[in-house]
């Protein structure tokens, strides 16, 4: 049988909370799940690690994309096996629309209790793993500025009142070589790379992504004035954001990206110290992810 773990990121909230599901697991014959309750994401990795000491190979991780990445990262650091399940909790839960996971609480609980494993690819950037997006620039500069409380006061609003601030930021010198050839020379904007294709507001940045095809999206964006942002916004919106010329995209098992200065970088919306230089690779479907059975 399943043994059961959840972590809990005590500062989000979802339907009737964790007392909720509690009653869900009893209910489905999990009356003696473990527990473990972190007052923030970057307390997830040790919870994570007794919780598989103790055996159990379901983790069901309550919270959003932030909290989801560590554990994910754990389990890859620890060469761990155990299956994850979402609680759709945070402001955006990327992943878990993604993947199809409702994001109510009753919905969720059936998917992490009686939905099918299905093997997703891992990005991993400068040694910490990623199972959404990771990027330099523009997004970075905006997810830095909402990680200063204000995404909990104005939930995505919170993204639009940060993304307007950078609009004209200068940028960046980039070189990017993707799988080992150059591909990339320039000054940009920002530069993105997706295992998802999808971003807040419901836009389709990289429309060909898929979580288990064993590579990951690249995206750089070149735009420097408010009016070639807006075309590109109005290309993203019409869904052929690739068609943009002030867009270039392409896919790639590993990447290699140098900046001609240290600019802020971002991983499944958590903001990192400033870097110059970013190797990533991809691990191919390298962790199982409670989906909807079909």
């Amino acid at each position: 049988m399943t043994t059961v773990g959840v972590v809990v990121h005590e500062g989000k909230s979802l339907g009737g909370g964790p007392d909720e599901l509690r009653r869900r697991l009893a209910d489905a014959g999990h009356p003696h799940a473990s527990w473990a309750f972190v007052p923030k994401s970057k307390k997830a990795p040790a919870a994570v690690r007794k919780l598989v000491d103790d055996g159990v190979d379901r983790l069901i991780v309550w919270g959003g994309d932030g909290t989801v990445r560590r554990c994910i990262d754990t389990l890859v650091a620890d060469d761990a096996a155990a299956e994850v399940a979402i609680m759709p909790a945070g402001t955006a839960n990327h992943l878990a629309r993604a993947l199809g996971v409702p994001g109510d609480l009753a919905g969720a609980a059936d998917v992490a209790l009686a939905g099918v494993p299905r093997a997703i690819d891992i990005g991993v950037v400068n040694g910490e793993a990623f199972a959404v997006m990771a990027g330099s620039g523009f997004d970075a500069l905006m997810i830095r500025d909402v990680a200063d409380g204000s995404k909990a006061r104005f939930g995505r609003l919170s993204y639009v009142r940060a993304a307007t601030r950078h609009l004209t930021s200068a940028g960046a010198g980039m070189r990017i070589e993707v799988d080992g050839d150059a591909w990339f020379t320039g000054r940009a904007a920002c530069v993105l790379v997706g295992n998802v294709g999808r971003i807040i507001g419901g836009i389709d940045v990289f429309p060909e992504a898929r979580l288990d095809d064993g590579v990951l999206e690249v995206g750089v964006v070149t735009a420097a004035r408010r009016r070639d942002w807006a075309r590109v916004a109005a290309r993203a919106i019409a869904g052929r954001i690739d068609a943009s010329p002030f867009v270039e995209t392409t896919s790639a098992a590993s990447l290699r990206i140098e900046l001609d200065r240290r600019m802020p970088w971002e991983l499944d919306g958590g903001d990192r110290a400033p870097a110059r230089k970013f190797e990533l690779s991809v691990l191919p479907r390298r962790i199982p992810v409670m989906v909807p059975a079909p």
